[in-house]
């Protein structure tokens, strides 16, 4: 059996068999590339296993051939790399300029969606912790940052993805413990962010993108990814915010604090109190639904501390690609300067995303399942819910999308009118006409895919 989104026929058969949320999870669509909706998702539905029939006709080469050269071709599209391939058994139908890299925008958040999955394990849940003392003082208390991005600053909901885990909780659970041990006050609250090193922002990230709010200067934690209720975007220290907060939760739990919270360093104290996050699948599924740049980022850190990497923009994404290479990925000329998308140094061919796909919809990688899960359905949910709309591709489609000024990719499951399911990737950079017109080209040419 295969692993599949859509494979019985659109809208109707997705929500028949709870493959995918129903259109009534979105309150409003949220245009790709914004990187967060104004709503949570909630967790996603579990991918089903459905019966493929390896007998179905594939495509015709020749007309596989003859769409991606009206693609590349077409005047809105720029420079151009193409792959389709059968995903069932890995025929490559037709391609153009495959084995060249190009900018790949937020589809890279699909190779590093199944690097996480593969390093850490779907099941794995980041922990916040905190412990006694600290480097500097043995009287004050460590909030360990564990890279728990989608934190509550209030109590955490088991039934979400953003907010499962909160600190108000933690709180709870710390000032329990220390009334346990006969105290009721610490001299301090101690952050310690050390799970992650380097620059807080990555190559070509700048001024646009942080009031845009497309990115924030990252830390190990974060109360739901750096969002603003003050009139800015995100954070510009998420890692102070999600402090403030722990030290009020645990005020109002009734613990004094002697001194203002400070970052510093645990130093091996016994644990006072844990929360978790949301298992790693859901997380991951919610990351490419949305296409968020900053719960991207967090999983890319995932893999360097899972693989014994340094926990820096560099090292994530030199650990995703070692990761997709031991799966068999071909990774010759792919550059992460991020693990988003949101930097413009990235470089990722058409070949690695296929085939990245490929392996996210195999039965052989059932840890993967979840990256393929994540990936919008046309015309019905996340990045995709205002595309595709009422024309014969909705349903159909179940893809990554990807923007930046130059550059617009899009890679993907689609459903044939043969019952055929094939890997897609398109990608378009040196856009020069506006975004919207080559949206619609690569549009234009999934559902060209469609109807082979």
């Amino acid at each position: 059996m295969l692993i599949a989104v859509l494979l019985g026929g659109g809208y109707v058969t997705a929500d028949v068999y709870d493959i995918v949320p129903g259109p009534l999870t979105l309150t409003e669509p949220w245009p790709d590339p914004a990187p967060f909706p104004s709503v949570s998702p909630g967790a996603p539905q579990q991918v089903k296993l459905l019966e493929l029939d390896p007998t179905a006709a594939g495509p015709a080469p020749a007309d596989v051939d003859a769409a991606i050269g009206s693609f590349v071709g077409d005047a809105r599209v720029g420079a151009a790399g193409v792959l389709v391939m059968d995903l069932l058994s890995g025929d490559v139908i037709g391609a153009h300029e495959a084995a060249e890299a190009r900018v790949p925008a937020s589809t890279t958040k699909v190779l590093t969606a199944v690097a996480a999955l593969q390093a850490a394990g779907p099941g794995y849940r980041f922990t916040t912790s905190v412990v006694s003392g600290s480097a500097e003082d043995p009287d004050a208390i460590t909030l360990v940052a564990g890279g728990d991005l989608t934190l509550a600053a209030g109590a955490g909901d088991p039934d979400e993805v953003i907010g499962h885990a909160g600190l108000a909780d933690l709180a709870d659970e710390v000032a329990a413990a220390l009334r346990e041990n006969g105290r009721s006050s610490v001299s301090r609250v101690v952050l310690d962010e050390s799970r992650w090193t380097g620059p807080r922002l990555a190559p070509r990230w700048d001024e646009t993108d942080l009031a845009g709010g497309w990115a924030m200067p990252m830390a190990p934690i974060a109360v739901d990814m750096g969002q603003r209720t003050d009139g800015a975007r995100r954070s510009g220290d998420p890692g102070a915010d999600a402090l403030t907060a722990f030290a009020s939760a645990l005020a109002d739990a009734g613990i004094t604090q002697e001194s203002e919270p400070v970052t510093g360093r645990a130093a091996g104290g016994d644990e006072l109190g844990s929360v978790r996050s949301a298992p790693l699948a859901d997380i991951v599924a919610h990351t490419l639904i949305v296409s968020e740049n900053i719960l991207a980022e967090g999983l890319g850190r995932l893999v360097a501390t899972e693989t014994g990497a340094e926990p820096s923009f560099a090292g994530a994404g030199t650990a995703v690609l070692a990761q997709l290479t031991g799966l068999g990925v071909d990774t010759a000329g792919v550059e992460l300067s991020d693990s988003s998308g949101l930097s413009s140094a990235n470089q990722i061919t058409p070949t690695a995303l296929a085939q990245t796909l490929r392996l996210a919809a195999s039965p052989q990688h059932p840890q993967l399942l979840a990256a393929i899960r994540g990936l919008p359905v046309a015309g019905l949910e996340g990045t995709l819910s205002a595309r595709f709309t009422g024309g014969p591709a909705a349903g159909l489609v179940a893809a990554k999308t990807g923007s930046l000024r130059a550059t617009v990719t899009m890679a993907g499951l689609v459903h044939t009118a043969a019952d055929r399911v094939l890997v897609v990737v398109a990608m378009a950079d040196e856009v020069s006409g506006g975004l919207d017109p080559t949206r619609a080209a690569i549009d234009d040419f999934f559902t060209e895919m469609t109807r082979l």
